[in-house]
């Protein structure tokens, strides 16, 4: 029989060979599946797909990347271990792709993208990520993190920068994303339906999409300013400008229903930052943001201030109701709002202690227990989730140092800095609404980064490096054609 099927292989071609040698891959796993019991055997043909055509054509892998985001999952792994399936297996996967396809062609690599000042602030910034690794009070975690934030970097900058260069490009994009997306909010609304779309009901489901409502409301609001201008790509009351209408009315009453008042202020901001980028209005708004920081800041710490803000234990709680929260929120009554300083006092007296090489990346909920003041406790003090600090600027200075939050600042200030001025110096309309679109994005997500720490998220930190890496490549359009084109 062996020597029979032998024979078979010796007269086949090579692509009949390698068909044969699948389907008995395939026959095999399945069998040994479900012989054993280990139905994960059965995934092993999709995985040799996949190697395939990694091989012959990366860019689809990242397309499925893509496509993947509105629907990954977390999935949490023995030992502590979390990963977010199956976009980052697939990410790990292109990493490897994208730097041996880079030191196989390093005379073709666009110089001009690598040598630009946003790619230039960028590895600053992962460069002292790294050293701060080296010095980490846990080196273990940090090593973690750095690794998950260099396949980010790689792939959601560096890869995507190398294969979304054109509008069609980006339209791709839009699409491969909004399908998904639109499926899954559809999804989550008509079970939010069920429960007459209560407040207290949203985390309940969005299983296995979401994290958490905050995680929703911030992926819903980072897409919608591409939603909102990708209309003018269509003729009006065409087919795909009534799609992308429609699914524009679905994510904004999504929106609203995510009783998220982060999304709701990030949604007005972006509004707003289309007027100050208009203007030319971005250095004067993040110089006097800067500046209230500070003096707010500073009017806290002196005579220790902030302790006066300290909750009530017993009348901090959580609401059932999105009025109540609202009440509470500006009353100082709220627990989400609460245990968020209780985090931020500890933050502080954390970054004063270590301030400037940090505790390293990822080590603020190993070590912020020891420095929490105890009038700011709430309910939820305990953590059982093992979450963080709830502010990406502040968990940078935290386990980054003072140096580590200035780089990130930098990084930050500058891409809306050479955003606007890539905007006014781009004439071409579409090209123009195109940089519009990733600045209002990043606008979007800086906003939630304030009380949120979110760009080592899946949905939500492959848009914060992708539209750096795309406003990249039309700042380089602009100067390879000219911005009057």
């Amino acid at each position: 029989m062996v020597n029979k099927v032998l024979a078979i292989l010796n007269r086949s071609n090579p692509a009949q060979q390698l068909y044969y040698c699948f389907a008995a891959i395939t026959l095999l796993a399945i069998f040994i599946g479900i012989a054993g019991e280990w139905y994960f055997l059965a995934g092993i043909p999709a995985f040799l797909i996949l190697i395939y055509i990694s091989i012959v054509d990366f860019r689809k892998v990242f397309y499925l990347l893509l496509a993947c985001i509105p629907l990954s999952m977390e999935y949490y792994l023995p030992n502590g271990f979390g990963t977010d399936l199956p976009t980052e297996p697939l990410m790990v996967g292109l990493m490897l792709i994208a730097l041996l396809y880079g030191a196989n062609r390093l005379n073709s690599l666009n110089v001009q993208f690598l040598r630009h000042p946003i790619t230039l602030l960028l590895l600053l910034h992962l460069s002292w990520i790294y050293t701060t690794t080296i010095t980490s009070e846990l080196l273990f975690v940090s090593v973690k993190f750095s690794l998950a934030k260099t396949w980010y970097i790689v792939v959601f900058y560096f890869l995507a920068g190398h294969l979304i260069k054109t509008e069609k490009d980006i339209r791709t994009v839009f699409w491969l994303i909004l399908i998904p997306l639109v499926l899954t909010v559809a999804v989550i609304l008509v079970r939010h339906s069920s429960y007459g779309f209560a407040f207290q009901s949203v985390n309940a489901v969005l299983f296995p999409f979401q994290r958490n409502h905050v995680n929703y409301a911030a992926t819903l609001t980072l897409f919608f300013p591409w939603m909102w201008l990708a209309r003018s790509w269509y003729r009006p009351y065409s087919l795909k400008w009534w799609v992308i209408v429609g699914s524009t009315a679905i994510i904004l009453v999504a929106i609203y229903l995510t009783f998220t008042r982060a999304a709701y202020v990030a949604l007005l901001l972006s509004a707003i930052a289309f007027l100050v980028f208009h203007f030319r209005l971005i250095k004067l708004v993040l110089g006097g943001a800067l500046l209230a920081a500070v003096l707010g800041i500073g009017m806290m710490i002196n005579n220790n201030t902030y302790l006066e803000y300290a909750p009530n234990y017993d009348r901090t709680i959580t609401h059932e109701s999105f009025d109540n929260l609202i009440e509470a929120t500006y009353k100082m009554e709220d627990i989400s709002t609460m245990e968020r300083v209780y985090r931020w006092v500890a933050g502080f007296n954390m970054s004063s202690d270590n301030p400037i090489m940090g505790f390293g990346p990822g080590n603020f909920v190993n070590f912020y227990k020891s420095y929490t003041v105890t009038s700011f406790q709430t309910y939820v003090s305990d953590n059982v989730d093992q979450s963080g600090i709830h502010s990406y600027f502040l968990m940078t200075l935290v386990e980054q140092g003072i140096v580590g939050l200035l780089l990130f600042f930098a990084l930050s200030f500058y891409v809306l800095i050479r955003g606007e001025r890539i905007y006014h110096q781009t004439k071409n309309p579409d090209r123009k609404r195109l940089v519009m679109i990733m600045l209002l994005c990043t606008i979007v997500i800086d906003a939630f980064l304030l009380i949120n720490d979110m760009i080592e998220t899946d949905k939500v930190g492959s848009f914060f490096f992708m539209c750096m890496a795309i406003l990249v490549n039309l700042d380089l359009a602009n100067q390879k054609v000219g911005p009057q084109t």
